[in-house]
């Protein structure tokens, strides 16, 4: 439900193609439709410009498939995030044109896609290739979201050498998304480039001393770098999220 489903609403019984009954009816979900296990916050479109997502982690298939359907009713976009492929080919089932993105864990509906600016880049970086996952669900989700996103994959500072040779992307994006496991120094390094937003995401690879991301959580966190803020440990959704929305501001 968004501001023109409302003002769509509105002038179809002003202008009595509608009824009261039926007006009634359609609005009656606002602010949020209760399903009993989950309830549906119809109004994120309006408040944040995009729909709630589903976190399906923890959710059954069942669930999924309820919250997607309501979802998609009132919605041309919208996102599950941590799907599985049993989760994907039972959403599908119902929503035929879902697309499933396997290694980012992503249910996508794209109706209407949003146009992006192509003068405003997010560049999404991993320091190495086990980082791509967490990265890829960072690059799709802004994507969805109206952005033009570049991808620069496997250039951590083991072979600095690797970033260097990037050095126009990096000067070219508007924000910058920084993936990496094990130590996480990406994150300060590209910092230290750029006189843009960086926002840093730790990943749960390495190595026993990585502590499932917890290192590379807490390399970032000290960051001497000015401009680096850092997102939970594997959340590419909420780095994407940030990012689009810094993207769009003018």
């Amino acid at each position: 439900m968004n501001k023109n489903n409302i003002c769509e609403t509105l002038r179809a019984f002003r202008d009595g193609y509608i009824s009261m009954d039926e007006a009634v009816d359609r609005l009656k979900n606002l602010p949020y439709e209760d399903l009993d296990f989950a309830k549906i916050d119809h109004h994120r479109m309006m408040r944040q410009g995009f729909p709630e997502v589903v976190f399906c982690q923890g959710k059954t298939i069942d669930q999924v498939v309820a919250i997607m359907e309501r979802l998609v009713k009132y919605n041309h976009n919208i996102l599950a995030t941590r799907a599985t492929p049993e989760m994907y080919k039972a959403v599908a089932a119902v929503i035929p044109d879902a697309r499933f993105h396997e290694q980012a864990r992503l249910i996508v509906v794209e109706r209407q896609p949003v146009v992006a600016d192509p003068d405003r880049i997010i560049v999404v970086m991993t320091a190495g290739t086990s980082d791509i996952p967490v990265a890829e669900e960072a690059a799709i989700t802004a994507e969805v979201m109206g952005n033009k996103v570049r991808r620069v994959y496997d250039v951590g500072v083991a072979g600095i050498h690797r970033l260097l040779a990037q050095r126009q992307m990096l000067e070219e994006a508007n924000v910058l998304i920084v993936v990496a496991g094990m130590e996480g120094a990406l994150a300060s390094v590209v910092g230290g480039m750029v006189a843009k937003p960086v926002i840093a995401v730790p990943t749960s690879v390495g190595y026993g001393a990585n502590f499932g991301g917890l290192a590379a959580l807490l390399a970032m966190l000290n960051s001497c770098a000015a401009g680096v803020a850092v997102v939970n440990i594997d959340n590419g959704f909420g780095a994407g999220r940030l990012a689009s929305i810094i993207n769009h501001m003018r």
